[in-house]
């Protein structure tokens, strides 16, 4: 089978999945596959009413599940396949996993034509914390940069 026909494979996996994921009525309409050496590794779909879990998006949940099987935290030799463009929470997830590739099938403004909208979080992201619309601030203490004193110090740590 060519590469073109696995990724092919793969991505009506990821959309067969979010299709299912709608008749069932567990979640938003998304599915994602975590693929190494061209086997599955894991699949999920969105979970997030179900689960009652607003983090528990295809993408994350197939992650996690890849991350519990293979036993690690680096998904660096997987590709990830998900029926739409990644939003900036599973974007921020891919980069820690730090899968090696992700194909998508859908785009963020087919997912804005259908209600999904990330477009704000994105905007979001580049304003200074204190101009978001969920305002942040930092909060100085004596005792902010300690868990980082401690981690530094720590010999036994394992580096991600």
């Amino acid at each position: 089978m060519s590469d073109n026909e696995l990724h092919r494979q793969f991505i009506e996996k990821a959309i067969m999945l979010a299709c299912e994921n709608v008749d069932n009525n567990k979640g938003g309409p998304y599915g994602a596959v975590v693929v190494r050496n061209s086997a599955i590794i894991s699949s999920a779909s969105n979970q997030v009413t179900c689960n009652l879990d607003p983090t528990a998006h295809a993408e994350i949940q197939a992650i996690r599940d890849a991350c519990a099987k293979l036993k690690t935290f680096q998904l660096t030799d997987c590709i990830l396949y998900s029926s739409c463009e990644p939003c900036p929470m599973c974007l921020g997830a891919i980069y820690w996993a730090r899968v090696e590739k992700v194909y998508y099938a859908c785009n963020r403004q087919d997912a804005a034509r259908a209600g999904f909208d990330d477009e704000f979080i994105y905007q979001e992201i580049n304003k200074p914390p204190m101009q978001r619309n969920i305002n942040m601030q930092q909060f100085n203490t004596s005792s902010a940069l300690k868990p980082f004193e401690l981690w530094s110090l720590n010999d036994k740590k394992i580096l991600y």
